[in-house]
């Protein structure tokens, strides 16, 4: 009973859903350690755990659209799952080696998931504010440090790999650490969109909480103004009852 229960809350869409993010990060490592001949395996096996809970989620997902209305942002999440586990399952079925059409397919499979990735991360981010926005970044540019400091050979440190992967994502390129390994250079690539990503979030927040302050000054001017008429109309109302008071004793 108990493995039933447990089954049944994970086979609901979202526990499929966390399920597949987990495995999504997974592939980030499968994609360098594919071209190794000596990890293949690994890389095979991580991949097809990617596939199982994303062909999960599109199950799940096309259960719910079965059971209620479908509406166009779900049709296009659905449509992406569906691209990204073929992805994943034909970069699985490729053999090892950094050769142009077996990279090309992987890069691919790798633009899906960080596209998987940030459609239900950067949104449940994005409802928290800036605070888990910033925590998002600075976490992002640590994983982005981590992989510099693993791929390319010119980073002594994590703090040089922190350092590069901060000039990277901003764009910067102040050229004192370059990436030299196609590897290291495969792996830019994908710092700079997810730096994109991150840091025009963070700065729309930003901008989000000056505008918000400025409707909300607006808003306490508008009530202020409400409130004063509001005292004179009652005060225009208390007169009025005062002579109707005084005319009618006179009568």
């Amino acid at each position: 009973m108990r493995l039933l229960s447990t089954f049944t809350r994970y086979s609901t869409l979202s526990g499929w859903r966390r399920l597949e993010w987990l495995t999504l990060v997974s592939t980030i490592p499968a994609f360098y350690m594919a071209m190794l001949s000596e990890h293949r395996s690994i890389a095979v096996w991580l991949y097809l755990l990617a596939f199982g809970a994303s062909a999960a989620v599109i199950w799940s997902e096309a259960r719910d659209r079965w059971r209620h209305s479908s509406t166009g942002s779900l049709y296009a999440r659905h449509q992406l799952g569906l691209l990204l586990a073929s992805a994943l399952l034909l970069s699985a079925a490729l053999p090892a080696g950094d050769e142009l059409d077996v990279l090309g397919v992987r890069l691919a499979t790798a633009v899906l998931v960080v596209l998987r990735m940030g459609e239900s991360l950067l949104t449940r981010f994005w409802r928290g504010g800036l605070p888990y926005l910033l925590t998002l970044s600075i976490g992002v540019v640590g994983l982005c440090g981590l992989g510099f400091w693993w791929l390319e050979p010119r980073v002594q440190s994590f703090g040089d790999g922190l350092w590069l992967a901060f000039t990277t994502a901003a764009t910067v390129g102040y050229g004192d650490i370059v990436p030299s390994t196609p590897a290291a250079k495969i792996f830019a690539v994908f710092v700079v969109l997810m730096g994109f990503a991150v840091l025009s979030t963070v700065t729309a927040a930003i901008a989000a909480m000056w505008v918000q302050s400025e409707e909300r000054r607006i808003e306490r001017e508008i009530l202020r103004d409400l409130h004063v008429q509001l005292k004179v109309i009652r005060a225009d109302l208390a007169a009025l009852r005062s002579e109707q008071a005084a005319r009618d004793r006179n009568r």
